[in-house]
């Protein structure tokens, strides 16, 4: 959702398939499941040379893709100092390299080479140095590398050693201070005193672990009486780092995405971040935003929001008259709309600009005379640019196609740099005229993938949902999609609820890659699904089985009724609510001849009592187990067990905090014993997302192998 030690299971390898069968005792048993054979697991090495068959897209091809994030503009808007992501399939794993290009376009070149990852580049103001993180010594440190001449970049220096890592490296503008956030034991006052604590607790053969509080563990991590911190240290002399958030609260807050939470004074005597303020922290999404006075360091930050709703991303205007944040207005609802704020910092007032616009702002940016703001949102299925100017109130969107993020101004206000993405395109850096138009590509590292591909625009459809509302969705066919032809239909349920699909570039759930094995991709946007208002967004909460799923058999109905799909022959796949919704179509319906459920909500009690971020349940099933019982019984797919009959893939990793394994384990249990034809994936290395690429690549095959045997058997497929 936006959101094991296996005690009886020996897991000897990399991930274990737990393969059909009902072991046989004496007395009544439930009907046996139809014999299967596990496909054959391919070795890494053998699946990477595999060639690909004439207009397909195989997973293979989805990992050999060069992955371009985090542009950074050099303050003279000359150059853009960028991230490259290479997945290694032998390896199981995956490294970033910095690299740049310029502004007006050329030949990418990588900087400071590394065998192990470097990435986070940052420029300094006088363009000469970027300061990154690297794991070149073997733990995540902070780096400073020259880059203001001609010709290869001088061997880089590093600026921290602290026990505990660091992350999230940022420049004051003065050049003199970089700020970063680090893990640390509040009840340490020293460094020497985190370093000696970590060692003691790395070397305790005992491993039990003690806690006394909520939100113990996280995301994929436990907490281990940790908690990030916001440290300063000096990026010419070697003076330790200094702790500017000493306590037991997270600076920033645990975050999937967004704005950074913490920023510095255009004078550099100042930095503005968030923090959490409730004690209890996996029931609330409040956070606030404190300021720390650089010229007093030993004075108490000052506190400037009392929202009891969550307030984050602050962003001062470089004439340093106002500060720019985002915030929502509901406590405890992690997906209220993101308004976008402004505190001005002589009269202390702060306001919403734009409070009509009605769909949550991403990121944003200001213009250098500190006239505008440009900011990213989800609009329709798309991330849209717009510019707001200051004051004003009505957002202009930009004349961007595809998804647009990383909206970056030159220094002379006359152009843009940001990255872009669709369906059929990865990220790629581009640069634009300050209207969005004119947008030329000024990296091009996947062309070449790219053209060999031959992938089609995903096109965005309409159809009537429940009580006759607009739904949109998304359609992607194969690459070798014939008019007269007939297909398959694989009809794919995003995660969330709150969520959406996008005409983005994506690598967790490509559709690129089912299209091109010969389906017909459809992909909707129902009650619940971002960008399209936030009634629409609201409905689906306390209503999981009601509205939303209702939307999605309508959707259904349409995307079976086209010309092309070969009506009857539709599978179904979705992660995390998305696999809620499968665990509820298998209790619900039969119309699907075979469904994936990744990471899914099965029962709704047992997921309430061991997920972290209690505020989700708390909020969309409108209290606890124990205040609204009939809710969470009415709405548990474990109790409609007895209508399962479609043949079902689970997969789930045993990382994974937000929805934990119990709740997947639970499912292909209950369908073992009901004699439905099943099969589970389990991988004891990966979390909420499967996430390293010999993972992601056997995914891909078992998934792809699961839908080809129930869904394409007898079939008449054009391919």
């Amino acid at each position: 959702m936006r959101r094991i030690r296996s005690g009886s299971l020996l897991i000897p390898s990399l991930l274990v398939l737990v393969a059909l069968g009902v072991v046989a005792c004496s007395g009544t048993q439930p009907p046996a499941a139809p014999a299967a054979s596990a496909p054959a697991a391919v070795p890494a090495a053998a699946r990477a040379s595999m060639p690909a068959r004439p207009g397909e897209f195989t997973v293979e091809d989805l990992l050999k893709l060069e992955r371009v994030s985090d542009p950074q503009l050099s303050p003279d808007g000359t150059r853009v100092a960028f991230v490259v992501t290479e997945a290694n399939l032998a390896a199981n794993s995956r490294a970033s390299h910095i690299w740049m290009v310029k502004t007006e376009g050329g030949t990418p070149v990588q900087v400071f080479a590394s065998a192990k990852s470097d990435d986070t580049p940052r420029w300094s103001p006088d363009g000469k140095h970027l300061a990154f993180i690297s794991t070149r010594d073997g733990e995540s440190q902070i780096w400073i590398g020259d880059v203001g001449g001609e010709g290869t970049p001088a061997t880089p220096r590093k600026v921290t050693s602290i026990a505990t890592e660091a992350a999230g490296v940022k420049w004051s503008p003065d050049g003199k201070w970089l700020a970063f956030v680090s893990d640390v034991y509040p009840e340490c006052a020293t460094l020497d005193c985190n370093q000696k604590t970590l060692a003691e607790h790395e070397a305790d053969k005992v491993k039990a672990r003690t806690f006394d509080g909520l939100l113990f563990r996280h995301w994929t991590a436990w907490k281990e009486g940790r908690f990030s911190h916001l440290f300063l240290v000096s990026a010419d002399s070697p003076q330790p780092p200094s702790d500017l958030t000493p306590g037991r609260a997270d600076v920033p807050p645990f975050s999937l995405g967004g704005p950074d939470d913490y920023a510095f004074s255009p004078d550099s005597k100042e930095i503005a971040y968030a923090k959490k303020t409730d004690a209890v922290e996996a029931t609330s999404t409040n956070s606030d935003l404190f300021l720390v006075d650089l010229t007093r360091p030993q004075a108490p930050a000052r506190q400037i929001t009392t929202n009891r709703a969550a307030d984050a991303g602050p962003a001062y205007s470089p004439d340093g008259r106002y500060l720019a944040y985002r915030a929502q207005s509901r406590p405890g609802c992690e997906s209220d709309r993101w308004q976008l704020m402004l505190f001005d910092r002589k009269t202390h007032d702060a306001r919403p600009i734009a409070p009509a616009f009605d769909t949550s702002v991403d990121s944003y940016a200001w213009t250098p005379d500190s006239k505008a703001l440009y900011l990213t949102a989800e609009q329709e299925g798309r991330v849209v640019a717009f510019r707001l100017d200051v004051p004003g109130t009505t957002p202009r969107p930009l004349a961007i196609s595809g998804s647009a993020g990383d909206l970056q101004v030159a220094p002379d206000g006359r152009s843009l740099v940001f990255s872009r993405s669709t369906a059929s395109e990865p990220v790629e850096l581009y640069r634009a005229n300050a209207d969005g138009s004119n947008a030329v590509a000024i990296t091009r590292l996947n062309a070449d993938a790219m053209a060999a591909a031959h992938l089609r625009p995903a096109e965005s459809v309409w159809y009537h949902g429940a009580g006759g509302a607009r739904v949109q969705g998304w359609i992607v066919k194969p690459p070798n999609f014939r008019d007269d032809g007939k297909y398959p239909l694989l009809f794919l349920v995003h995660g969330g609820p709150q969520g959406a699909w996008m005409d983005s570039w994506g690598y967790r759930w490509n559709p690129q890659v089912f299209a091109a094995a010969g389906y017909v991709i459809f992909m909707p946007n129902p009650r619940g699904s971002t960008g399209f208002g936030q009634q629409f967004e609201d409905e689906i909460s306390g209503d999981w089985g009601g509205k939303v799923f209702e939307d999605l058999m309508k959707g259904v109905d349409y995307a079976e009724a086209l010309p092309y799909v070969e009506r009857g022959r539709t599978g179904a796949a979705g992660a995390s609510f998305g696999g809620y919704m499968m665990d509820w179509f298998l209790g619900h319906t039969t119309r699907f001849k075979a469904i994936v459920t990744h990471a899914g909500v099965y029962n709704l009690a047992s997921m309430y009592g061991v997920t972290e971020e209690l505020w989700f349940p708390e909020w969309d099933l409108k209290g606890t187990p124990w205040t609204n019982p009939a809710l969470y019984d009415k709405l548990s797919p474990h109790r409609y067990a007895k209508n399962f009959k479609t043949p079902t893939l689970v997969t789930h990793g045993e990382l994974d905090f937000r929805v934990p394994i119990g709740e997947g384990l639970q499912l292909y249990t209950t369908l073992q014993r009901l004699g439905v034809p099943s099969k589970m994936i389990y991988f004891p290395d990966e979390g909420h997302w499967i996430n390293k690429p010999g993972n992601s690549a056997l995914w891909y095959h078992g998934f792809i192998e699961w839908m080809d045997r129930w869904v394409k058997a007898d079939a008449k497929t054009t391919n």
